[in-house]
């Protein structure tokens, strides 16, 4: 409402606090309620208005939950009625006097830029605060949870299942633990709760607790406390800290499938985005031109120092970072983080394809790694132009019917340094650290689950399919059979 008296709009009224606008409507009804939402600034020359209808038309108003009525002079009255005024006043309406000389589309074009900015502000805190979670998630949760207690301006509580406190932010907010424990079972059947003030040992604050974890059996627990309601950057902020947390308490097995829903949630990216995106897996060691190596929080300050960089969101993996890129940006943030250790590029995703873009840019960082090269794109992988032709359902279906027989044993990471080896068995068993009598063994228990002659360079062919298309295994492999 204050940004609206640079247009020499007059407040008539003191409301009880600045309500938000979120919208202008213009109506000369007796009751415009119907057509509204509730956060309007409503518009009115008082075509319809009475001194007996002025306290009615202001109850309904007030009752709709509308922001403030803007009321314009020298139309249809030379002044804002008294009766509109008194009534404004006694139920808390903000009342604003419009000059004649002011057109109401000026005071939409006000408040529509005025939604833009806070938009704005808004986009930019939540990045911001999330590059300042991700940071402290390298760290650790206890470093999460103090930066999520600080960038809120309240406290913070990791509980783990069973409600007793892990981390707490400052350290006396764990007083309130035996309180929230009561509030615990609600989130069986829901994802978070807002708890009202004094409620489940909020003491006067406003309490969102959020349970952490993708099963239906939660891993812990977050709740968070502030003097006023979370507006909805703050819900945002919350939400990338569960995320977090949810990716460090998931197992491995789901860890992929994780920071690719961690990093569409970040984005805002829908899975029909038209927007094509890629992914940079930067590792945290040396490259193989011999640059110092490097931790995830010094290539997080040269992304954050590049313009490029900022419009790119960097999530942690076990030894290095993912980061999400707009594929127009792709070869200015290759550049900038290769100067840290090798990068892996995925093939451009869109918001749906975000998991399968992840898996690639781990497989060329792992191919980049055992090569020696710098930056290493997942279309230069050797085979991928073969495995594109494939229909990746079916494809994806055989390969884990192949494999299950080998991973119910735990013999696939030595079939598959066997198949690297071009079946060289001195060669693959150096690779694993074991006797050559060990890995012998091992094949020959494979080739009797399989089915198959693993001398036979048809039967390694197709097993080195398998082996790429597994979601499940480190990175890519070379040729069966040069």
């Amino acid at each position: 409402m204050i940004a609206l008296s640079r247009l020499g709009l007059r407040s008539l009224t003191e409301a009880p606090k600045d309500v938000p606008v979120r919208w202008v409507s213009v109506s000369e009804l007796e009751d415009p309620t119907p057509f509204l939402e509730g956060g309007e600034l409503v518009l009115t020359t008082g075509m319809r208005l009475t001194p007996e209808n002025a306290a009615g038309y202001v109850a309904r108003l007030v009752e709709r939950g509308v922001a403030g009525l803007g009321f314009a002079v020298g139309v249809i009255h030379d002044k804002v009625p008294p009766e509109l005024v008194e009534a404004a006043r006694e139920q808390g309406l903000a009342l604003l006097e419009v000059p004649k000389p002011v057109p109401f589309i000026a005071i939409g074009k006000a408040v529509s830029r005025m939604l833009a900015a806070e938009w704005y502000e808004d986009t930019t805190r939540a990045y911001q605060a999330q590059r300042e979670l991700t940071r402290a998630a390298l760290k650790g949760p206890g470093p999460l949870i103090t930066r999520l207690a600080r960038e809120l301006g309240g406290w913070a509580l990791l509980l783990d299942p069973s409600g007793a406190v892990r981390n707490a932010e400052p350290a006396r907010a764990r007083r309130r633990a035996a309180a929230l424990a009561a509030e615990l079972p609600r989130l069986r059947g829901t994802a978070s709760v807002s708890l009202s003030e004094g409620g489940g040992g909020s003491e006067g604050d406003h309490v969102v607790l959020q349970a952490i974890g993708l099963n239906k059996r939660p891993r812990g627990y977050l709740a968070v406390g502030t003097p006023e309601p979370l507006p909805h950057v703050g819900h945002t902020i919350v939400g990338a800290a569960v995320s977090l947390l949810t990716l460090k308490s998931e197992t491995p097995r789901t860890g992929r499938a994780l920071r690719a829903e961690l990093a569409a949630h970040l984005l805002g990216l829908p899975e029909e985005t038209p927007t094509p995106h890629r992914v940079l897996a930067a590792s945290a060691a040396t490259s193989a031109s011999g640059a110092t190596s490097a931790s995830g929080a010094e290539v997080l300050d040269a992304l954050e120092a590049d313009p490029a960089g900022e419009r790119c969101l960097a999530v942690p993996l076990d030894d290095a970072l993912a980061v999400i890129v707009p594929d127009a940006l792709t070869d200015q943030v290759v550049a900038l983080v290769a100067a840290y250790g090798s990068v892996g590029v995925s093939a451009p995703a869109s918001g749906a394809d975000l998991e399968r873009a992840l898996r690639e840019a781990e497989q060329a960082l792992a191919a980049a790694r055992r090569t020696g090269r710098d930056v290493l794109h997942y279309g230069d992988l050797p085979g991928q132009s073969v495995l594109g032709l494939m229909d990746p359902g079916p494809a994806q279906g055989f390969a884990e019917a192949l494999l299950a027989p080998l991973e119910a044993e735990g013999l696939v990471p030595s079939l598959r340094a066997y198949i690297e080896a071009n079946g060289q068995g001195e060669t693959a068993a150096r690779t694993l650290g074991v006797h050559r009598h060990t890995l012998r063994t091992r094949m020959q228990k494979a080739a009797r689950l399989l089915g198959r002659d693993l001398d036979d360079p048809a039967v390694r062919a197709e097993l080195w399919i398998a082996l790429a298309l597994s979601a499940n295994h480190d990175g890519p492999i070379g040729h069966p059979g040069d």
